[in-house]
């Protein structure tokens, strides 16, 4: 995978864990119909919401099926996060790493989220998007 474009846009950087599964989910989530976040952990995907008109509602519903899984997890979503809802959410899960296309004109407010949970986000550049 090309990681050339992803930049760390948080003060915390993946560790090697997260990363291996930060990698991992964003696979995932490209194959995903949209909207679709992705909960993985060890190399699986422990919860996928996808379908759903918001980032919110598809965070809730994965989260639900990675029910205590998701604590130490990581997340992905297939297209930008736009309000820092989505982060809020993720990380009251126990959610340490998010990845992200980036590109909301609320990227800052979504940055500074992640930052308040000492949650690592990355943003990718590339949306995939699939209806």
């Amino acid at each position: 995978r090309d990681r050339s474009a992803w930049s760390v846009v948080s003060a915390r950087e993946p560790d090697h864990r997260e990363w291996s599964d930060l990698e991992f989910a964003w696979v995932v989530a490209a194959h995903t119909k949209s909207n679709a976040i992705v909960i993985g952990r060890d190399g699986a995907a422990v919860g996928v919401g996808a379908g759903d008109q918001s980032r919110v509602g598809a965070a809730e519903r994965a989260l639900t099926r990675a029910a205590d899984r998701a604590a130490g997890a990581v997340a992905a979503s297939d297209a930008f996060l736009p309000f820092r809802d989505g982060v809020d959410t993720l990380a009251a899960a126990g959610v340490t790493a998010v990845i992200e296309p980036g590109g909301s004109v609320r990227d800052a407010e979504v940055i500074a989220a992640a930052d308040e949970h000492d949650v690592a986000l990355v943003f990718t550049g590339r949306r995939h998007f699939r209806h």
